[in-house]
């Protein structure tokens, strides 16, 4: 782990009140390497550099530790996962974490259970589908304390592909890149048609940085009806508002 210089990182890190073991430090440094590597041949990233990658990609997706306490998590499903955030981040940093990577295209599932092996994690499975199928399977549907998502969607429509998975009690966390209010106040009538209930929106810079994110948090109290998610693509093209 010489080649690398961690201090930016640990900085990072400890704004977040998070201490990694040489063990977990290495298991970022592999994810690092195998994104790298398979970047250069399918589209997983346009974040390639190393400090960059560890702030935009591993610091943020371990940023809702300020938002809740993950010991209190048992099971979690990442929507829309992509190239593995911020599932495999928190997985890594919260090894008690039954987690399920779920995506739609088929590339990055195989680069996810590639990341999986050299990584050596277990109790994390990585899934190809739509989150519209899968959320009407009985194995998943209202399954999980937590449904996390950095998916690139309007609140309203990752509302409908998120919140059916998350069982009573539990919470859907939406990762955004910037201040979000307007959005949740247009997500509002979906979230409670969904059987959700905003809780917070967290607004914050990445640590040493003036790049804005928001987290926003929001609880499920009711299950959700039965004819959602609707069927693939109208999530998107007609959201509930």
């Amino acid at each position: 782990m010489e080649r690398y210089n961690f201090g930016r990182f640990e900085k990072e890190l400890d704004q977040l009140n998070i201490t990694l073991s040489d063990q977990q430090l290495e298991q970022f440094t592999q994810y690092y390497e195998k994104l790298i590597e398979w970047n250069s041949f399918m589209n997983l990233t346009s974040i390639t550099a190393f400090d960059e990658v560890f702030l935009k990609h591993f610091v943020d997706s371990l940023s809702i530790v300020n938002g809740m306490t993950m010991n209190e998590v048992s099971t979690v499903i990442d929507v829309g996962t992509g190239a593995g955030f911020p599932g495999i981040p928190l997985k890594v940093v919260f090894p008690h974490l039954k987690v399920t990577l779920l995506d739609s295209l088929n590339k990055r599932v195989t680069f996810l259970n590639e990341v999986i092996s050299v990584l050596k994690l277990d109790e994390i499975a990585a899934i190809h589908g739509r989150a519209e199928d899968f959320a009407k399977k009985q194995k998943y549907r209202e399954n999980y304390d937590l449904c996390v998502s950095r998916a690139v969607a309007n609140l309203s429509s990752l509302s409908e592909y998120c919140l059916p998975y998350v069982k009573i009690g539990g919470r859907f966390v939406s990762y955004k890149a910037k201040e979000a209010e307007d959005e949740v106040k247009q997500a509002r009538k979906a979230i409670d048609v969904l059987g959700g209930e905003q809780v917070k929106t967290l607004h914050f810079c990445l640590p040493g940085s003036d790049m804005e994110r928001s987290l926003i948090f929001i609880q499920k109290k009711k299950s959700t009806p039965g004819a959602y998610p609707r069927k693939a693509g109208l999530p998107g093209k007609d959201p509930i508002i």
